[in-house]
């Protein structure tokens, strides 16, 4: 109850203070809030490309770094293949060594 009639109280002096400016006054305030809306929009825009160009900066990196640890990776089976390891597979053959 006591919300309510917080919430008329408000929307009656929001209809008062309206009904006090002038046909002027509320043209410019309109125009004044189609404005703000207009730069608030570009500034969500910019901020949305800052947000893309980050997010294929920060892709990019995670692909080469998962490219290098990739070639580690083969590198090490290469190694431990002509070792004989047992388990390791031979990344130019695709053959495993043999467990003893």
């Amino acid at each position: 109850m006591r919300i309510q009639t917080i919430t008329l109280a408000a929307v009656a002096a929001l209809a008062l203070g309206t009904a006090a400016c002038t046909p002027a006054e509320q043209q410019e305030a309109g125009a004044n809030a189609e404005v703000a809306g207009e730069k608030a929009g570009d500034a969500a825009a910019k901020a949305g490309e800052v947000i893309e160009s980050g997010a294929v900066q920060a892709a990019r990196a995670v692909e080469e770094g998962a490219g290098n640890v990739a070639e580690r990776l083969e590198e090490n089976q290469a190694e431990a293949a002509a070792q004989g390891r047992p388990g390791a597979v031979d990344p130019a053959t695709g053959q495993r060594v043999p467990a003893d």
